[in-house]
């Protein structure tokens, strides 16, 4: 290929070209003053005018089918020339795209370098994939150690909902059903195989060593699918207590990453395949949805609180588990308020489209993303789920961008470390270890298809899907694995609290603390993430419904009174140290972030007001509830 070497814009789309290329195609300036005697049939003004292809049977192309042709000599770049010789319109459109963008090469290049920067290289992720799979490595150690200290109290044989029972109702159903080898696609869960403590924690345990092992890069692929199964697992027989977005979104991005991860045993950089770009685009694409969504079910909710951009005046007080900091962003004024509301929807629905936009402009979105991944954070207790997000944008930097994000001190030591420059290529030994492509596109293809229509479904709740998309789709939920996203689409108006409260007598009642969410109004707000209290996370929802509506919590009501061990666990103080009462029952209180001048008077980070019974008391004595 012969090019304007003068022109500073082709020098920069050329040395991309010839990475894709290799040495499969040489490319020339025509500046070069051997060009007129090897190619005397082409004239200088036709070499100015366009990139000329010259084929070695002596064919000759120029301007864009140039490009594409040149471009095809890459296997996996073919499918430009595959459009532009087969779709319709392609010729005639990027034709006329070429010839404008050649009359304008002094701008074009201005831009070129303001949206890709001074990097001539085509991007390479090694380490960044290598800083991501860390990085999810440390959220699978904190989700299944956090899980580890409650699994008893929560699905113990002694807590609020046992996973045996549910493991034996199951089979009793499935049986009956003459379901067979089904059951596990239905119930997909290695408890199948027992259910019983020991092996909860087996499960939990077995989890953090894969997650220690996908940390030092030890055999990731396989780790990574054993973690996904384990997680996968314990979120169906744990149900509503590792049923949150942020349990899901683990579940998904953890299976995606396992064909992201290099087919190798051992550590070293050097022995890494390049990742696969469909799997890399498949996390982006992940990362959009989240973000995307989170910001259109706020506003196609039709909550009156976001659409006047009131919303964040109600928002610190009444999310499950607010921060002291959150305390004090409830005390900004209104006008702040909105102004954060603003902000808010312009990140959600803008800034994840910058993850599609050139070098400069998609780094511009990761630190973005980032920042208000931070200040949630600082807010709010969720868990390891900014953690989570955080990791994924991660995926939107590039191995130059995290070797300038490097301190300088660092550098040498992350060189040695990694032992291989940004810039190395892998071996034809090391492409071997990399997913294939016949196996990684399929995948892409059903993934695209099932969450294009979630996402459409958002705009369209009656959206009517392809049968063989909804077959595909049904057959998959059970893995959960691609799911819907999108958090607080209705504001929340009041806190209401429930208060769990025993008696021996009736009469006097004394009330259990929990661990994290609010009691004593005198208590500031604590920091707990990334570690999830689950139980406190519960009643929080339990109480924007009625008991009836939430069978666990009268599960709950019962190992109390029972004086479970494992369930008083999960509480900060047992009322009755003894022995259980005889009697327990729940009442409702509405919390609300004191001000400034009372917090400095009566050292008061809540007020509450009483506001009825929640659950009526209950005994497991029969004269006591014949009384």
């Amino acid at each position: 290929m012969v090019f304007d070497g003068d022109c500073k814009f082709c020098r920069f789309w050329i040395n991309r070209w010839q990475q894709a290329t290799g040495d499969r195609v040489d490319y020339l300036s025509f500046q070069d003053p051997q060009i007129g005697a090897r190619f005397p049939e082409l004239a200088r003004e036709q070499f100015e005018q366009a990139v000329q292809l010259i084929e070695t049977d002596g064919r000759i192309y120029r301007g864009a089918e140039a490009v594409f042709r040149s471009l095809a000599y890459n296997p996996r770049m073919r499918w430009p020339l595959w459009m532009f010789q087969n779709v319709p319109g392609v010729a005639p459109i990027t034709g006329c795209c070429y010839r404008f963008v050649a009359k304008h090469r002094t701008a074009f290049s201005a831009l070129t370098r303001s949206a890709w920067g001074n990097e001539i290289e085509r991007p390479t992720h090694r380490r960044v994939r290598r800083l991501f799979l860390r990085s999810l490595g440390v959220i699978y150690l904190i989700a299944f150690v956090s899980l580890w200290t409650q699994v008893s109290g929560l699905v113990g044989h002694n807590g609020i909902l046992p996973a045996t029972q549910l493991m034996t109702s199951a089979e009793l159903q499935f049986d009956q059903q003459d379901v067979g080898l089904n059951r596990f696609h239905l119930l997909p869960t290695l408890c199948w195989m027992s259910a019983d403590d020991g092996f909860l924690h087996f499960l939990c345990a077995t989890g953090a060593v894969l997650s220690l092992l996908l940390i030092t890069g030890i055999a990731p692929a396989p780790c990574l699918f054993l973690l996904w199964l384990i997680y996968l697992s314990l979120t169906v027989v744990c149900r509503d207590f590792l049923g949150f977005q942020w349990d899901t979104l683990l579940l998904e991005t953890g299976f995606l990453a396992i064909f992201f991860a290099p087919l190798q045993i051992l550590p070293g950089l050097k022995r890494e395949a390049a990742p696969s770009r469909i799997a890399l685009w498949l996390l982006r694409w992940l990362l959009f949805r989240l973000m995307f969504e989170s910001g259109c079910v706020k506003l196609l909710s039709g909550d009156e609180l976001w659409r006047n951009l009131t919303a964040l005046s109600m928002h610190y007080a009444t999310q499950p588990l607010p921060t002291w900091i959150g305390w004090y962003a409830h005390q900004l004024p209104l006008w702040a308020q909105k102004l954060s509301v603003v902000i808010m929807f312009i990140i959600e629905l803008v800034a994840p489209f910058l993850i599609f936009t050139p070098r400069r402009l998609r780094l511009f979105g990761c630190a973005v993303l980032i920042s208000f991944q931070l200040l949630i954070l600082a807010t709010g207790n969720y868990t390891f789920f900014n953690l989570l997000t955080i990791a994924l944008c991660l995926l939107l930097l590039d191995d130059a961008a995290l070797r300038k994000l490097t301190p300088q001190k660092w550098r040498t030591r992350l060189a040695s470390f990694t032992a291989s420059p940004l810039n190395s290529q892998p071996s034809t030994q090391n492409l071997s270890r990399r997913w294939p492509r016949w196996l990684v596109a399929p995948l892409a293809a059903v993934v695209l298809a099932i969450t294009f229509m979630q996402l459409l479904g958002i705009f369209r709740p009656r959206l009517v899907w392809p049968a063989p998309i909804a077959a595909v789709a049904n057959w998959l939920a059970p893995l959960r694995s691609m799911n819907n996203y999108g958090l607080f689409a209705i504001m929340t108006m009041a806190r209401l609290e429930i208060t769990v409260e025993g008696s021996n007598d009736g009469k006097n009642w004394l009330p259990y603390e929990f661990k994290y969410k609010p009691g004593d109004p005198k208590r500031r707000p604590a920091f707990v993430a990334p570690h999830q209290p689950r139980l406190d996370w519960q009643m929080w929802f339990a109480a924007l419904g009625r008991y009836r509506d939430n069978p666990w919590f009268i599960n709950f009501c019962l190992r109390l009174l029972q004086g479970s061990p494992e369930v008083l666990g999960l509480l900060e103080r047992n009322p009755f140290p003894n022995a259980p009462p005889r009697f327990i029952r729940a009442v409702y209180y509405e919390y609300r972030f004191t001000d400034f001048a009372t917090r400095r008077a009566t050292g008061l980070w809540w007020k509450r007001e009483r506001k009825g019974e929640y659950f009526p008391a209950l005994s497991l004595r029969e004269e006591d509830m014949r009384r």
